[in-house]
């Protein structure tokens, strides 16, 4: 029987590792360990990465070494004498403590550490050529790498807009770059320092000759990055200048904008913070500030059918207290609207008396009134009817009051009539035979 062929197995690919200026074995103690915790270390640009062994590509720390401020040679603890295997790393907000295997390591690692803080191959150390060679490289490559990216300190304001920030926020820095106006890719160094409680604001300029930058001063410097700028300021003020680092500013409560419906102002809604109160139930709105315009609940939208007592409408001009039947009178200029079929509920109109001959006032008089109720009769069934759901008792009963007086017109009308025959006869006793 025949086998079915397999796909030959491809091995996965392995995640590279880490290119690094310096790697080696380095034990570490920070200040909350009680003791030396042996890494893998290896220096790349301004960090110093830590993983728990060669083969992995993942860091488990790492240190930023651009609060760097010095390197000291460390002695054991309980012991006076160097033996050359311990050095302690000093920032501005901490202290690290190193061990390594020799003399030769310990050397290497502070030469790597000081060419890319300062900028240049230390040569107070105990290197050989072939070390100050490999240090000659990695400063070439670290000035590359600092000339495609920008310092932390580097913002894009303007001369007054870097004055207020140095002014507002002296706790982040007093020092930081802006571009140029001159539109010739250089830039401009902002300081602030504080004379006699007075603040005193500088600035300066940086011009760009080719790849490098030339800080326009007495005694003009030429620097291959921006990073290196900033490095000449700081060591040349004796570190009173130091970068301009903005916090981040988040805000901390999720706020709207709402226009307010009765004057339309719009007003910006925030919550509250949480008082001694009750906490709202969690998955629920949250409780809107008094500002805040109460939403109306859908029993106020919608009013309801079954009680028509509570949805009324105000009469204008007309008795509560008078109580009408409907009366249809028909128009001969218009057409009257249909009235929808539930309105044959209401109590028929009485049997009008008999009809004598009206005058050609009286005529005028009926059509007028006819037109009249014509006009408020489509008004009121102008939209679709949809059943006496839509109309309310008090618009029904405001139907019925003014049907019944124009009703009561036509037969105080139909009196006057046949009260003025009867005149006419009593006067003219021949007109009866």
């Amino acid at each position: 029987m025949a086998l079915a062929l397999r796909p030959p197995r491809v091995p996965k690919p392995k995640s590279s590792l880490p290119s690094h200026y310096h790697e080696s074995f380095l034990e570490k103690k920070g200040p909350r360990d009680r003791d030396y915790k042996k890494f893998w270390a290896g220096l790349q640009g301004l960090t110093l990465y830590f993983y728990s062994s060669n083969r992995d590509s993942q860091h488990m720390e790492k240190l930023d070494l651009g609060m760097f401020v010095k390197l000291t040679d460390e002695a054991p603890r309980g012991s006076s004498h160097d033996h050359g295997t311990h050095f302690c790393l000093v920032l501005q907000n901490q202290e690290i403590k190193f061990k390594v295997e020799s003399l030769e390591s310990r050397e290497m690692w502070k030469g790597f550490i000081l060419t890319v803080v300062e900028l240049r191959v230390p040569s107070n150390l105990n290197l050989l050529p072939g070390h100050l060679y490999m240090m000659a490289e990695v400063l070439a490559k670290e000035e590359a790498r600092r000339a495609l990216e920008m310092p932390s300190c580097f913002l894009k304001v303007s001369r007054l807009e870097a004055q207020l920030l140095l002014e507002r926020h002296p706790e982040c820095g007093n020092l930081l770059l802006r571009p140029s106006g001159d539109g010739a890719g250089g830039v401009s160094v902002s300081t602030l320092q504080t004379l006699n409680g007075t603040p005193v604001v500088r600035h300066y300029r940086v011009k760009r000759e080719g790849p490098k930058y030339v800080i326009d001063v007495e005694e003009p410097f030429s620097c291959t990055s921006l990073d290196a700028v900033v490095n000449y300021f700081v060591s040349h003020s004796n570190k009173k200048l130091m970068p301009f680092l903005l916090d981040d500013d988040y805000e901390k409560g999720i706020g709207y904008v709402e226009t307010d419906k009765e004057n339309g102002e719009s007003v910006w809604v925030a919550p509250s913070a949480p008082g001694p109160g009750p906490a709202p139930p969690r998955g629920g709105p949250k409780q809107l500030p008094p500002s805040a315009i109460t939403p109306v609940s859908s029993q106020d939208k919608l009013p309801p059918l079954l009680n028509q007592d509570e949805n009324y409408v105000i009469p204008i001009g007309d008795d509560p207290a008078a109580n009408y039947v409907n009366g249809d009178v028909p128009s001969p200029s218009r057409p009257v609207v249909p009235k929808p079929r539930k309105l044959a509920m209401f109590q028929a109109k009485p049997p009008k008396p008999p009809i004598v001959p009206k005058s050609e006032p009286k005529k005028g008089l009926n059509s007028g009134l006819a037109r009249k109720l014509a006009v408020s009769s489509a008004q009121a069934f102008s939209s679709p009817t949809t059943g006496l759901a839509d109309v309310t008792a008090e618009l029904k009963g405001k139907l019925q009051r003014r049907l019944a007086l124009q009703h009561a017109a036509e037969c105080t009308g139909d009196q006057r009539a046949n009260l003025q025959v009867w005149r006419i006869c009593q006067a003219d006793p021949s007109s009866q035979n």
